[in-house]
């Protein structure tokens, strides 16, 4: 328990820092780009980062403005074939995307771009991800 609350406080002084700081300013991203992002400590199976940056990887799915976008966490661990993840392949690496952890974020907790999906996997990730998010009519 000790080591999860010290977690949690390392996380908010990390989100903290990076709230206040001005570095990512001049940083442009767009739709089926991967970045590290410090995702942060979250809550019970939600996705979280790891390291001091609390990073993990994610796939840009809609730019919102210069700042904000929908964004899809990423695992290098296998996952099985089923509806919340689909399998990708980029810079010769294979990766799942945990398509029911879509959530916003702030170009602010980007740290770098690492990759760039080909248009082929960007649309199988879009249908899949519009199959998953699918409400009864």
């Amino acid at each position: 328990m000790k080591d999860f609350i010290e977690k949690f406080n390392n996380w908010n002084a990390k989100k903290q820092e990076i709230h206040f700081s001005e570095r990512m300013k001049s940083v442009y991203f767009k739709e089926g780009q991967i970045w590290w992002c410090s995702v942060g400590q979250n809550i019970g199976s939600e996705s979280y980062g790891k390291g001091e940056d609390f990073r993990r990887p994610i796939l840009i799915y809609k730019k919102f403005s210069a700042d904000l976008c929908v964004a899809l966490p990423m695992t290098s661990r296998e996952k099985k074939d089923g509806s919340w993840f689909i399998d990708i392949t980029f810079g010769g690496q294979k990766a799942w995307v945990l398509l029911y952890q879509i959530r916003v974020f702030n170009k602010k907790r980007f740290q770098r771009k690492i990759g760039e999906l080909d248009e082929k996997d960007f649309l199988r990730v879009k249908q899949k991800l519009e199959k998953l998010l699918e409400f009864s009519k």
